[in-house]
């Protein structure tokens, strides 16, 4: 397993660096000027000041070597929008609120999608089984802007339990912090939440049809022994790498989430920066989500080898 986690450790290096190299290249190919864009009714020396305050001025292959150098120090550069406030401190505002967003929305999606998953396996055709399918196609087809729209007008406006926009940091009290992020958390697990409930089912109602399943019923063993104990644990496998994959995407930023329930995470942080062609956040954010994306891959791998003891990546 050491030898795996190494060899997995250099391979997730080497595709955040060759994810980072392919976004510092398409940014700059791009047609246009950011700088030009912003100061569109200044003196055009006021842009050329500020490319070369920015090093833009420099050939490609300088600019590129010099991020690089900085980046491999933590360094992740300016932003050309924000009054020379840092990347860093950027990304590091958005991502607890993208974080609190992900794992709230994360967690509901799971305990939802997980019971509603073994209840329609158990009960394969009944009347539950069919009202579970029905919810979970719904949840699918079910925009989530439009959910999130939705559950603001029933919960915000008419009902005015609940905040409409908005966030508060969890040291300012739990409450503050749950309340405002329910609305979103539901909106953005939604989807995920089905498609977690549906791969449940699935993998479900395969190990159930297993002969070892039928040898432990023939056995005596109680209906929850068989279900929690045998075939749940065998049925998990496809279930996380669904699971690693929906809290990866949630983790990347729920971008029209956020927009809608005006919580600046870290999809918002990223489109805002794509649309003010602010180079060092657009690559600085991008960074982060291919880290995300790459170490929630090799969680889901090690978590392979818990689930299900045989499972070995060395030998």
């Amino acid at each position: 397993m050491t030898r795996y986690l190494i060899r997995r450790t250099i391979s997730a290096v080497i595709v955040i660096w060759a994810v980072a190299t392919l976004v510092f290249f398409m940014l700059r190919a791009v047609p246009g000027d950011p700088f030009r864009a912003m100061l569109a009714d200044v003196d055009p020396q006021a842009a050329d000041e500020l490319r070369r305050k920015f090093g833009l001025d420099r050939p490609m292959y300088i600019q590129y070597f010099l991020w690089m150098g900085r980046m491999a120090q933590g360094d992740l550069g300016n932003s050309i929008y924000g009054s020379n406030v840092s990347v860093s401190r950027i990304i590091a505002e958005a991502f607890p609120r993208t974080l609190s967003l992900a794992g709230l929305a994360f967690v509901i999606s799971l305990i939802l999608a997980i019971s509603a998953g073994i209840v329609s396996a158990v009960r394969k055709n009944s009347a539950l089984d069919h009202a579970f399918t029905f919810f979970a196609f719904l949840g699918l087809s079910m925009p989530d802007f439009w959910l999130g729209i939705l559950l603001i007008i029933v919960f915000a406006v008419n009902l005015q339990w609940l905040p409409a926009i908005g966030y508060v940091p969890l040291s300012k009290g739990f409450w503050p912090w749950f309340s405002h992020l329910i609305l979103p958390a539901i909106a953005a697990g939604t989807p995920f939440s089905a498609i977690v409930a549906r791969m449940t089912r699935s993998a479900m109602l395969e190990v159930l049809n297993s002969e070892y399943i039928k040898v432990a019923r023939a056995k005596g063993l109680t209906e929850q022994s068989i279900v929690f104990r045998h075939a749940l644990k065998n049925a998990l496998i496809p279930v996380v790498t669904v699971m690693g994959i929906a809290f990866a995407l949630l983790m990347s930023g729920a971008v029209i989430v956020e927009n809608v329930f005006a919580i600046k995470g870290l999809g918002r942080v990223l489109i805002q920066g794509i649309l003010n062609r602010d180079y060092p956040v657009v690559q600085g954010a991008i960074l982060v989500v291919a880290v995300i994306f790459v170490f929630t891959n090799l969680l889901v791998d090690v978590l392979y080898t818990v689930i299900d003891p045989r499972i070995r990546y060395e030998g």
